[in-house]
């Protein structure tokens, strides 16, 4: 008797938890392939850390082979899905096209940068997605900041300094957050002739971390501020240019480096498949089926999830949301082929939000429990060891060390900016909100 079989698209935070789930339900009883375009599933909230020097790049980066038995791995990027054929097409690494054939799937493609049509941004700023995006960033950072410390020009010298970080919230709050204190350092012990470090953090939200709970806004706002970060809401870019960045209130910032950190939007492969999409996410009804096809789940930032705590709104776009989904995914897939318990809902209950400030400092609500400084931050790296799938050890370590030594700051040159580009396609309007038919 042959083994049903499950294709899994995408191993971020939904994808990699529905794998997981997936193959300790079904016990070898289906044939699971996980489609990816790496060997890892990259954990992203620890990202920064990367970008700072604090943690090496394969700490974050967990083994999809090492870590999910049972899953069969296939390197390649998703291009189509053939709904009525049941096929799944795939670029591999090398170039080649694929296909793969499925008798239940799931959609978990992720999120990829916003790139809003802003002269200049495509070509001057540096997105904040990925790997090489944060291994690209560090060296960048250390070049200003060295060929800084030996320019005569006292304007270059200022400008090289000068770091300007686009949007404010999760992302790019602890990004200005963990390299202000590399900056830093760098300029307290080896580059004295570099000047002050200067960082300006934008947004066009009335508040930093718009998103999250005001408590927390106000802590990550006053430790930014302490620290001599330039904070400004109501504000945003708008063009960016070699010299520097022009800002929407008519500034023009000299500087040399933009951090692109403005949200992200769905996947666009959500688009290609031909149902109802809320925002640019493909609609699914609370057991995270696509209506009217049966072998269809999707989950996480592609997916547009109804919150049945509030009714009538859809989950947002979070890592948190994503892992849990991931899990019902995994099970709900598992009921519909007979090998696992009844399907269920996807429900959730807010367990709060950590944000790493650097140092000791942080902004965590645990349970709805605000806190800050050295309790914020024992919870938030408590927080992310728990939820790393693997490394854990290895993370804790870097961590120990890098609370008795000083960080080594040198750029490896392993990313060249044109490796890294901003996606073009990306810059338009948010597609129009489409409904399924029949809904109101």
């Amino acid at each position: 008797m042959s083994r049903p079989r499950v294709v899994i698209v995408g191993a971020g935070f939904a994808g990699y938890r529905a794998a997981r789930t997936l193959a300790r339900v079904t016990r070898g009883r289906a044939l699971i392939t996980l489609l990816n375009p790496t060997d890892y599933f990259l954990y992203l909230p620890l990202l920064p850390q990367v970008a700072a020097g604090l943690l090496e790049p394969r700490r974050v980066a967990v083994s999809l082979p090492g870590t999910l038995r049972g899953v069969r791995l296939l390197l390649g990027e998703a291009h189509g899905v053939d709904l009525d054929g049941c096929t799944v097409h795939y670029t591999d690494p090398e170039g080649g096209s694929g296909a793969v054939g499925y008798e239940r799937l799931v959609l978990a493609v992720g999120s990829v940068n916003k790139l809003l049509p802003i002269p200049g941004v495509a070509r001057h700023a540096h997105g904040f997605r990925g790997l090489p995006e944060a291994l690209y960033l560090r060296d960048h950072v250390t070049r200003q900041m060295e060929l800084a410390a030996t320019d005569d020009d006292p304007a270059v010298r200022a400008a090289r300094c000068t770091f300007v970080v686009a949007g404010a919230g999760y992302t790019g709050t602890e990004v200005a957050a963990q390299l202000q204190l590399l900056t830093d350092s760098l300029a307290r012990r080896r580059l004295a002739g570099a000047g002050r470090p200067r960082w300006i953090l934008l947004d066009t939200a009335p508040r930093v971390l718009p998103e999250l709970d005001e408590r927390l806004s106000r802590t990550a706002d006053r430790v930014l501020r302490a620290r001599g970060v330039d904070v400004r809401t109501g504000t945003s870019v708008k063009e960016a240019t070699r010299d520097g960045v022009l800002l929407t209130d008519g500034e023009f910032v000299p500087s040399r480096t933009l951090v692109w950190c403005v949200g992200v939007r769905p996947d666009p492969l959500v688009e290609v498949v031909g149902q109802p999409l809320e925002r640019g996410r493909l609609i699914v009804d609370p057991y995270l089926q696509v209506p009217g096809n049966a072998d269809v789940f999707a989950c996480g930032d592609a997916a547009a999830v109804p919150d049945l705590q509030h009714p009538g709104e859809f989950t947002p776009m979070t890592a948190q949301h994503a892992w849990r989904q991931g899990r019902v995914a995994g099970e709900n897939v598992a009921a519909s082929l007979g090998l696992g318990r009844r399907r269920r809902a996807y429900r959730h209950r807010d367990l709060g939000f950590a944000v790493d400030l650097g140092g000791v400092r942080a902004a965590a609500n645990p349970l709805g429990i605000p806190l800050s400084g050295l309790p914020a931050g024992a919870v938030t790296r408590g927080y992310h060891l728990a939820a790393l799938p693997g490394n854990r050890v290895r993370v804790a370590a870097d961590w120990l060390l890098d609370a008795v030594l000083p960080r080594q700051a040198v750029q490896l040159g392993l990313v060249r900016s044109g490796v890294v580009p901003l996606d073009t396609e990306a810059a338009h309007q948010p597609p129009p909100q489409q409904h399924p038919e029949g809904d109101s």
